[in-house]
Protein backbone atom coordinates (compact mmCIF):
# COMPACT_ATOMS: atom_id res chain seq x y z
CA UNK A 1 0.00 0.00 0.00
CA UNK A 2 2.71 2.35 1.29
CA UNK A 3 4.71 1.68 -2.32
CA UNK A 4 1.24 3.18 -4.19
CA UNK A 5 1.26 5.99 -1.99
CA UNK A 6 4.92 6.89 -2.91
CA UNK A 7 4.37 7.52 -6.51
CA UNK A 8 0.88 9.28 -6.18
CA UNK A 9 2.26 11.96 -3.85
CA UNK A 10 4.96 12.04 -5.92
CA UNK A 11 3.14 13.31 -9.20
CA UNK A 12 0.74 15.56 -6.66
CA UNK A 13 3.77 17.45 -6.06
CA UNK A 14 5.43 17.30 -9.35
CA UNK A 15 1.49 19.27 -10.67
CA UNK A 16 1.80 21.64 -8.03
CA UNK A 17 5.51 22.72 -8.56
CA UNK A 18 3.97 22.92 -12.47
CA UNK A 19 0.93 25.21 -11.36
CA UNK A 20 3.00 26.78 -9.15
CA UNK A 21 6.30 27.69 -11.75
CA UNK A 22 3.02 28.45 -14.99
CA UNK A 23 1.24 30.81 -12.38
CA UNK A 24 4.72 32.41 -11.49
CA UNK A 25 5.73 32.91 -15.27
CA UNK A 26 2.31 34.17 -15.99
CA UNK A 27 2.59 37.10 -13.45
CA UNK A 28 6.24 37.94 -15.04
CA UNK A 29 4.85 37.96 -18.82
CA UNK A 30 2.17 40.66 -17.66
CA UNK A 31 4.16 42.60 -14.74
CA UNK A 32 5.05 45.30 -17.33
CA UNK A 33 1.33 45.96 -17.80
CA UNK A 34 0.74 47.13 -14.60
CA UNK A 35 2.89 50.43 -15.88
CA UNK A 36 -0.14 51.09 -17.55
CA UNK A 37 -2.46 51.40 -14.02
CA UNK A 38 0.49 53.55 -12.88
CA UNK A 39 0.24 55.78 -15.50
CA UNK A 40 -3.80 56.43 -14.75
CA UNK A 41 -2.88 56.76 -11.54
CA UNK A 42 -0.48 59.41 -12.02
CA UNK A 43 2.12 57.85 -9.94
CA UNK A 44 4.49 56.52 -12.21
CA UNK A 45 8.31 57.53 -11.90
CA UNK A 46 10.48 58.33 -14.78
CA UNK A 47 13.80 56.93 -14.53
CA UNK A 48 12.58 53.71 -12.19
CA UNK A 49 13.77 50.24 -13.25
CA UNK A 50 12.79 48.66 -9.77
CA UNK A 51 9.60 47.22 -11.15
CA UNK A 52 8.66 43.63 -9.57
CA UNK A 53 8.28 41.02 -12.23
CA UNK A 54 10.31 42.54 -14.97
CA UNK A 55 12.51 40.04 -16.92
CA UNK A 56 16.41 40.55 -16.89
CA UNK A 57 16.01 41.91 -20.80
CA UNK A 58 13.06 44.65 -19.71
CA UNK A 59 15.83 45.72 -16.31
CA UNK A 60 18.25 46.13 -19.38
CA UNK A 61 16.32 48.04 -21.35
CA UNK A 62 15.25 49.89 -18.69
CA UNK A 63 19.14 50.44 -17.59
CA UNK A 64 20.25 51.35 -21.17
CA UNK A 65 17.34 54.51 -21.06
CA UNK A 66 15.38 54.61 -17.59
CA UNK A 67 13.42 57.24 -19.60
CA UNK A 68 11.62 54.68 -21.39
CA UNK A 69 9.57 53.89 -18.54
CA UNK A 70 7.28 56.50 -18.64
CA UNK A 71 6.52 56.11 -22.49
CA UNK A 72 6.35 52.20 -21.81
CA UNK A 73 3.86 53.23 -19.06
CA UNK A 74 1.82 55.57 -21.24
CA UNK A 75 1.70 53.04 -24.15
CA UNK A 76 0.40 50.32 -21.55
CA UNK A 77 -2.31 53.54 -20.30
CA UNK A 78 -3.25 53.71 -23.85
CA UNK A 79 -3.71 50.28 -24.48
CA UNK A 80 -6.22 50.30 -21.50
CA UNK A 81 -7.93 53.10 -21.85
CA UNK A 82 -8.98 52.06 -25.26
CA UNK A 83 -9.44 48.90 -24.78
CA UNK A 84 -12.32 50.27 -22.16
CA UNK A 85 -13.80 52.07 -25.02
CA UNK A 86 -14.20 49.50 -27.91
CA UNK A 87 -15.65 47.06 -25.21
CA UNK A 88 -17.98 49.32 -23.27
CA UNK A 89 -21.12 48.20 -24.04
CA UNK A 90 -19.91 44.75 -24.12
CA UNK A 91 -20.72 41.71 -21.42
CA UNK A 92 -16.57 41.95 -20.55
CA UNK A 93 -16.19 45.71 -20.53
CA UNK A 94 -12.23 45.46 -20.33
CA UNK A 95 -12.46 45.71 -16.31
CA UNK A 96 -9.47 46.06 -14.18
CA UNK A 97 -8.59 44.56 -11.32
CA UNK A 98 -6.60 45.95 -8.30
CA UNK A 99 -3.29 44.22 -8.66
CA UNK A 100 -0.27 43.25 -10.20
CA UNK A 101 -2.06 40.89 -13.32
CA UNK A 102 -4.15 44.41 -14.13
CA UNK A 103 -6.44 41.90 -15.54
CA UNK A 104 -7.24 39.36 -13.09
CA UNK A 105 -8.12 35.86 -14.39
CA UNK A 106 -8.67 36.75 -17.52
CA UNK A 107 -5.47 36.56 -18.80
CA UNK A 108 -5.01 33.08 -17.27
CA UNK A 109 -7.13 31.77 -20.36
CA UNK A 110 -6.17 32.06 -24.07
CA UNK A 111 -9.26 33.58 -24.90
CA UNK A 112 -10.40 36.12 -27.89
CA UNK A 113 -10.18 38.76 -24.70
CA UNK A 114 -6.67 37.49 -23.53
CA UNK A 115 -6.04 37.98 -27.70
CA UNK A 116 -7.07 41.57 -27.62
CA UNK A 117 -4.74 42.77 -24.29
CA UNK A 118 -1.98 41.64 -25.62
CA UNK A 119 -2.73 42.88 -28.88
CA UNK A 120 -3.84 46.80 -28.21
CA UNK A 121 -1.18 47.47 -25.22
CA UNK A 122 1.61 45.93 -27.75
CA UNK A 123 0.33 48.87 -29.84
CA UNK A 124 0.00 50.69 -27.46
CA UNK A 125 3.47 51.19 -26.36
CA UNK A 126 4.54 51.25 -30.22
CA UNK A 127 2.46 54.68 -30.18
CA UNK A 128 3.78 56.33 -27.48
CA UNK A 129 7.70 55.52 -28.01
CA UNK A 130 6.96 56.55 -31.30
CA UNK A 131 5.56 59.60 -30.05
CA UNK A 132 8.01 60.33 -27.63
CA UNK A 133 10.86 59.79 -30.42
CA UNK A 134 9.27 62.98 -32.32
CA UNK A 135 9.50 65.03 -29.17
CA UNK A 136 12.76 64.60 -28.51
CA UNK A 137 11.76 62.68 -24.73
CA UNK A 138 14.11 59.82 -25.74
CA UNK A 139 17.82 60.18 -26.27
CA UNK A 140 18.54 57.30 -28.35
CA UNK A 141 15.97 58.16 -30.69
CA UNK A 142 14.23 61.52 -32.80
CA UNK A 143 12.33 61.78 -35.87
CA UNK A 144 12.82 59.73 -39.35
CA UNK A 145 15.25 61.62 -41.32
CA UNK A 146 15.98 58.67 -43.78
CA UNK A 147 14.01 59.98 -46.88
CA UNK A 148 14.50 64.07 -46.12
CA UNK A 149 14.95 65.80 -48.97
CA UNK A 150 14.19 62.94 -51.25
CA UNK A 151 11.89 63.86 -54.34
CA UNK A 152 9.01 60.89 -54.53
CA UNK A 153 8.09 61.80 -58.38
CA UNK A 154 5.51 59.11 -58.66
CA UNK A 155 3.45 61.12 -56.51
CA UNK A 156 5.00 65.02 -56.85
CA UNK A 157 5.93 65.74 -53.38
CA UNK A 158 9.18 66.00 -51.75
CA UNK A 159 9.97 64.18 -47.99
CA UNK A 160 10.43 66.81 -45.52
CA UNK A 161 9.36 67.56 -42.13
CA UNK A 162 9.56 65.43 -39.11
CA UNK A 163 8.29 61.84 -39.85
CA UNK A 164 7.36 59.54 -36.77
CA UNK A 165 9.89 57.03 -36.22
CA UNK A 166 7.89 54.06 -36.35
CA UNK A 167 10.66 51.69 -37.35
CA UNK A 168 12.35 52.71 -33.82
CA UNK A 169 9.01 52.43 -31.83
CA UNK A 170 8.37 48.75 -33.64
CA UNK A 171 11.80 47.33 -32.76
CA UNK A 172 11.13 49.62 -29.14
CA UNK A 173 7.73 47.03 -28.04
CA UNK A 174 9.48 44.07 -29.50
CA UNK A 175 12.17 44.13 -27.43
CA UNK A 176 10.65 44.96 -24.29
CA UNK A 177 7.06 43.56 -24.53
CA UNK A 178 8.02 40.09 -26.30
CA UNK A 179 10.67 39.36 -23.96
CA UNK A 180 9.07 37.64 -21.05
CA UNK A 181 6.94 35.40 -23.24
CA UNK A 182 9.94 34.77 -25.40
CA UNK A 183 11.82 33.67 -21.88
CA UNK A 184 8.62 31.75 -20.63
CA UNK A 185 8.50 29.88 -23.99
CA UNK A 186 12.18 28.64 -23.73
CA UNK A 187 11.13 27.17 -20.29
CA UNK A 188 7.75 26.06 -21.20
CA UNK A 189 7.17 25.53 -25.02
CA UNK A 190 3.30 26.48 -24.26
CA UNK A 191 1.40 27.30 -26.94
CA UNK A 192 0.27 30.33 -24.94
CA UNK A 193 3.61 32.05 -25.75
CA UNK A 194 3.28 31.65 -29.05
CA UNK A 195 -0.60 32.65 -29.49
CA UNK A 196 1.05 35.95 -26.98
CA UNK A 197 3.77 36.57 -28.86
CA UNK A 198 1.48 36.29 -32.18
CA UNK A 199 -0.74 38.96 -31.22
CA UNK A 200 1.91 41.24 -29.55
CA UNK A 201 3.25 41.58 -33.21
CA UNK A 202 -0.89 41.63 -34.48
CA UNK A 203 -0.82 45.13 -32.32
CA UNK A 204 3.03 46.14 -34.06
CA UNK A 205 1.50 45.71 -37.49
CA UNK A 206 -1.66 47.80 -36.80
CA UNK A 207 0.42 51.33 -36.12
CA UNK A 208 2.85 49.86 -39.60
CA UNK A 209 -0.33 49.24 -41.73
CA UNK A 210 -1.78 52.65 -40.58
CA UNK A 211 0.75 55.44 -40.54
CA UNK A 212 -0.58 58.52 -42.80
CA UNK A 213 0.84 60.62 -45.25
CA UNK A 214 0.42 64.52 -44.50
CA UNK A 215 1.51 67.28 -46.73
CA UNK A 216 2.16 70.96 -46.74
CA UNK A 217 1.88 73.23 -49.69
CA UNK A 218 4.88 76.14 -49.86
CA UNK A 219 4.40 78.66 -52.42
CA UNK A 220 3.49 82.18 -53.10
CA UNK A 221 -0.56 82.82 -51.60
CA UNK A 222 -1.01 79.44 -50.85
CA UNK A 223 0.36 77.70 -54.12
CA UNK A 224 1.49 74.21 -54.09
CA UNK A 225 4.63 74.56 -55.81
CA UNK A 226 6.47 72.65 -53.80
CA UNK A 227 4.96 70.07 -51.62
CA UNK A 228 6.52 68.52 -48.61
CA UNK A 229 5.31 65.15 -46.73
CA UNK A 230 6.04 63.40 -43.91
CA UNK A 231 4.73 60.14 -42.03
CA UNK A 232 2.58 60.34 -39.09
CA UNK A 233 0.62 58.20 -36.30
CA UNK A 234 -2.35 57.13 -37.17
CA UNK A 235 -5.08 58.35 -34.06
CA UNK A 236 -5.05 55.59 -31.58
CA UNK A 237 -8.74 55.47 -31.90
CA UNK A 238 -8.70 53.93 -35.39
CA UNK A 239 -5.73 51.10 -34.29
CA UNK A 240 -8.52 50.08 -31.20
CA UNK A 241 -11.52 50.13 -34.46
CA UNK A 242 -9.04 47.75 -36.37
CA UNK A 243 -8.11 45.48 -33.70
CA UNK A 244 -11.94 44.84 -32.27
CA UNK A 245 -12.78 43.90 -35.89
CA UNK A 246 -9.72 41.53 -35.78
CA UNK A 247 -11.37 40.29 -32.39
CA UNK A 248 -14.18 39.70 -33.87
CA UNK A 249 -12.76 37.59 -36.87
CA UNK A 250 -9.99 35.88 -34.26
CA UNK A 251 -8.91 32.70 -34.99
CA UNK A 252 -9.31 29.53 -33.03
CA UNK A 253 -6.15 27.48 -32.68
CA UNK A 254 -5.24 24.17 -32.50
CA UNK A 255 -3.76 22.71 -29.02
CA UNK A 256 -0.84 20.94 -30.07
CA UNK A 257 0.55 23.62 -32.39
CA UNK A 258 3.82 23.97 -30.23
CA UNK A 259 6.48 25.07 -32.97
CA UNK A 260 3.74 26.68 -35.35
CA UNK A 261 0.53 28.01 -34.98
CA UNK A 262 -2.33 26.08 -36.97
CA UNK A 263 -5.92 26.72 -37.22
CA UNK A 264 -8.44 24.48 -35.26
CA UNK A 265 -10.76 24.50 -38.61
CA UNK A 266 -9.32 21.78 -39.95
CA UNK A 267 -10.64 22.72 -43.54
CA UNK A 268 -9.30 25.59 -43.11
CA UNK A 269 -5.56 24.45 -41.74
CA UNK A 270 -4.17 24.75 -45.29
CA UNK A 271 -4.46 28.70 -44.91
CA UNK A 272 -1.73 29.83 -42.96
CA UNK A 273 -2.26 31.90 -40.21
CA UNK A 274 -0.97 36.23 -40.88
CA UNK A 275 0.24 38.40 -39.24
CA UNK A 276 -2.66 40.59 -39.42
CA UNK A 277 -4.96 37.75 -37.04
CA UNK A 278 -5.80 37.67 -33.86
CA UNK A 279 -5.61 34.01 -32.53
CA UNK A 280 -7.08 32.70 -29.13
CA UNK A 281 -6.90 28.94 -28.06
CA UNK A 282 -9.59 28.72 -25.19
CA UNK A 283 -13.63 29.57 -25.85
CA UNK A 284 -14.83 32.65 -23.57
CA UNK A 285 -16.64 32.14 -20.27
CA UNK A 286 -19.78 33.57 -19.82
CA UNK A 287 -19.68 36.62 -18.80
CA UNK A 288 -23.21 37.29 -18.46
CA UNK A 289 -22.80 35.73 -14.25
CA UNK A 290 -20.93 36.88 -11.79
CA UNK A 291 -18.04 34.38 -11.15
CA UNK A 292 -15.28 35.64 -8.40
CA UNK A 293 -13.09 33.08 -8.27
CA UNK A 294 -12.68 33.28 -12.01
CA UNK A 295 -12.30 37.02 -11.92
CA UNK A 296 -15.90 37.62 -13.77
CA UNK A 297 -18.29 40.53 -12.80
CA UNK A 298 -21.33 39.73 -14.55
CA UNK A 299 -23.80 42.24 -16.03
CA UNK A 300 -25.99 43.04 -13.07
CA UNK A 301 -25.85 46.89 -12.36
CA UNK A 302 -24.84 47.64 -16.04
CA UNK A 303 -26.44 50.47 -17.49
CA UNK A 304 -28.26 49.41 -20.98
CA UNK A 305 -30.20 51.03 -23.84
CA UNK A 306 -33.86 50.02 -24.11
CA UNK A 307 -34.26 50.65 -27.99
CA UNK A 308 -30.41 49.68 -29.13
CA UNK A 309 -30.51 46.77 -31.36
CA UNK A 310 -26.73 46.70 -30.90
CA UNK A 311 -24.40 44.93 -27.89
CA UNK A 312 -25.38 47.82 -25.64
CA UNK A 313 -29.21 46.66 -25.64
CA UNK A 314 -31.69 45.34 -22.70
CA UNK A 315 -32.13 42.24 -24.26
CA UNK A 316 -28.24 41.23 -25.13
CA UNK A 317 -26.30 43.04 -21.94
CA UNK A 318 -28.72 41.88 -19.62
CA UNK A 319 -28.44 38.21 -20.71
CA UNK A 320 -32.04 37.73 -21.04
CA UNK A 321 -32.48 38.23 -17.27
CA UNK A 322 -34.76 41.67 -17.95
CA UNK A 323 -33.73 45.37 -16.31
CA UNK A 324 -34.64 47.95 -14.07
CA UNK A 325 -35.76 50.86 -14.83
CA UNK A 326 -35.21 54.17 -12.81
CA UNK A 327 -36.57 57.79 -13.28
CA UNK A 328 -33.22 60.12 -12.20
CA UNK A 329 -33.83 64.01 -12.75
CA UNK A 330 -30.52 66.47 -13.77
CA UNK A 331 -30.20 69.53 -13.16
CA UNK A 332 -28.28 72.02 -15.17
CA UNK A 333 -27.54 75.64 -16.37
CA UNK A 334 -29.00 76.51 -19.63
CA UNK A 335 -30.11 79.35 -21.96
CA UNK A 336 -26.75 81.08 -20.65
CA UNK A 337 -26.41 85.10 -21.59
CA UNK A 338 -23.05 87.26 -21.84
CA UNK A 339 -24.16 90.43 -20.47
CA UNK A 340 -22.18 93.84 -20.68
CA UNK A 341 -19.72 94.22 -18.84
CA UNK A 342 -18.86 91.51 -17.65
CA UNK A 343 -21.01 88.88 -16.21
CA UNK A 344 -23.21 85.51 -17.53
CA UNK A 345 -26.71 84.96 -16.69
CA UNK A 346 -28.29 81.25 -16.86
CA UNK A 347 -31.48 79.64 -16.44
CA UNK A 348 -31.88 76.32 -14.94
CA UNK A 349 -33.34 73.46 -16.81
CA UNK A 350 -34.61 70.33 -15.80
CA UNK A 351 -34.73 66.73 -17.22
CA UNK A 352 -35.94 63.78 -16.50
CA UNK A 353 -34.51 60.66 -17.81
CA UNK A 354 -35.09 57.15 -17.75
CA UNK A 355 -32.16 55.14 -16.55
CA UNK A 356 -32.23 51.27 -16.78
CA UNK A 357 -29.53 48.76 -15.20
CA UNK A 358 -29.39 44.98 -15.63
CA UNK A 359 -31.16 42.26 -12.99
Amino acid sequence: MAYCLLPTRHWILRIILLFLFLTECQVLAIAWMSLGVASLAGSLQKDDCEIPGLVIQQKEVCLKNPESVYCIGEGARRGIIECQKQFKFERWNCTLVGNQTVFGHVLSKGTRETAFIYAILSAGVVHSVTQSCSAGNLTDCSCDMSRYGQDNKGEGFQWGGCSDNVDYGLKFSQGFVDAPEIVRHEDSRDIRNLMNLHNNEVGRKIIQKNMQLRCRCHGVSGSCAVKTCFRSLPSFYHVGLDLKDKYENSVRLARRSRKKLRRKDKSKRKSAITSEELVYVHRSPNYCKEDVKRGIFGTRGRVCNRTSPTEESCDLLCCGRGYNTQVVKYVERCHCKFFWCCYVKCKTCETMMDIHTCK
